[in-house]
């Protein structure tokens, strides 16, 4: 064999162990993009208005869509908003891998928007708001959080 073409064992092994672990890290992507309930979970965001802090859960309602509730505020002055569900509609499309259709009620104001969310990865949560079209809108994140927080008087 031609020396040129010729791979040492010791510079294949390297080469295996990094093939192994994409391989890995992409099966675990997959998995956890298709499962459509991996929304569900607790997440602090940020208003982008008044820029205060507020923790939401995202659940499965009863009728298969995805909702969210107020489980925590920032300011204490906005505890009337707690367990005010808020986000409703919001449904799974598995080729887009992406929550569509759905509905945001701004608390305390009239009016909804529409949003779409995708997952960035375990801990993020991208959210487009918008009303009437996509482009008119705003993108927050909303970031995964283990707990509710101990809800300030």
């Amino acid at each position: 064999m031609h020396p040129e073409f010729t791979i040492s064992i010791s510079k294949l092994k390297p080469m295996k162990k990094t093939i192994f672990s994409l391989l890995f890290c992409l099966i675990g992507l997959t998995v956890f993009a298709q499962n459509p309930d991996a929304i569900c979970g607790i997440y602090h965001m940020v208003d982008p208005f008044s820029k205060e802090g507020s923790q939401v859960e995202i659940y499965r309602a009863a009728n298969g869509d995805y909702e969210g509730k107020v489980v925590w505020v920032e300011n204490p002055k906005k505890k009337k908003f707690l367990g005010l569900v808020f986000m409703t509609n919001l449904r799974y499309n598995a080729e887009k891998n992406e929550y569509q259709n759905g509905t945001l009620k701004y608390p305390g104001k009239s009016g909804t928007f529409s949003t779409f969310m995708s997952i960035v990865d375990s801990k993020k949560l991208k959210v487009r708001g918008y009303w009437g079209f996509a482009a008119l809108g705003k993108t927050m994140y909303w970031y995964r959080e283990d707990k509710v927080r101990v809800q300030k008087d």
